[in-house]
This record gives C-alpha cells, structure tokens and sequence, in this order.
C-alpha cells in the first residue's frame, strides 16, 4: 500500500480533547461526548470529522504503549468566530503528509504497523513533529469491514 504524498494547508479545528495513552485508550468515550454535539458546530467546512493525535516529540523513538499523548475528535471550520461551550480549538500548521486510504475496522491496528515498521523505514521520509490524523468521511463506520477513512502522517524528507 503506498501513500500519495500531499501538502496540507494549515486547517482550523474546533472539537475536545483528552490526555490518554495507548493502555488506557480513551477514544471511544471521547467521540461519545462530541459526535452528539457535532451540529453545534458553525462554519464547517464539510461533514468529515477528524480524529487526532498529538504525540510528544520523542514519542516513536523511545515507543511505551503507557506513554501519554493528546487525542481530538473534531470537525474543520473556516474560522472561530463561534465556539460551542466547552469546545477548544486548534491550528493545525501545513506541510508534507503521507496520506493511506485505508479500508477495514479501526481496531485493526496492522495499517499503522505497516507504516511505521515497513513503509516509512523503506521511503524517503521520516516522522515530523506535527498532528497525524485520520479523517472519517461518508464511508466511514466506525469498527465495520467496509469502513473507510484517510491516514494522514507528518512527513519530511530525511
């Protein structure tokens, strides 16, 4: 499975976020709380929802499933003139991005295995140290078979 490679421009988010690690996955009870709220969201730019990860810097160096990072459920807005009580909102900065349009249940985690283990270490590139994110279009369903979303990862040339 290879990537097409794209250069996002910088995105405005607006959803919640949660400290959680991968032993104490927390995604599920995030989305809980926001995909009830998402129509209090003004100015969308589409009805993609993204699901992010803010890792800290060393994070895939020194890999720990216990190591705490930053998860989002948001939506795209063109700016952030409403802000629905408690939401927060956040800039994603453009750049290069690997992007993986992957097909099958998101508990299936053999996608990201493949990047990190096989992909990325065979390309030209290396992890930058920006969000990676998946966006959950139309096709989207959740843990289903048939699901399909974007796999979004930071990149830069080695």
């Amino acid at each position: 499975m290879n990537p097409r490679i794209e250069h996002l421009k910088k995105k405005k988010l607006i959803g919640l976020n949660v400290k959680m690690s991968l032993t104490d996955n927390r995604t599920g009870q995030l989305w809980r709380q926001f995909s009830p709220r998402v129509k209090e969201v003004q100015n969308r730019v589409a009805d993609d929802k993204i699901s992010l990860q803010i890792y800290p810097p060393s994070y895939f160096e020194q890999f720990k499933p216990t190591t705490e990072f930053e998860k989002w459920a948001t939506v795209e807005v063109t700016d952030f003139q409403e802000i629905p009580n408690g939401m927060k909102t956040l800039i994603v900065n453009g750049g290069l991005y690997a992007v993986f349009d992957y097909k099958g249940p998101s508990s299936d985690m053999s996608i990201f295995q493949y990047i990190f283990s096989k992909w990325l270490p065979s390309s030209n590139y290396a992890i930058d140290d920006r969000p990676h994110f998946e966006v959950l279009g139309s096709q989207y369903k959740n843990d289903d078979l048939e699901s399909e979303e974007e796999i979004w990862i930071p990149i830069r040339q080695k």
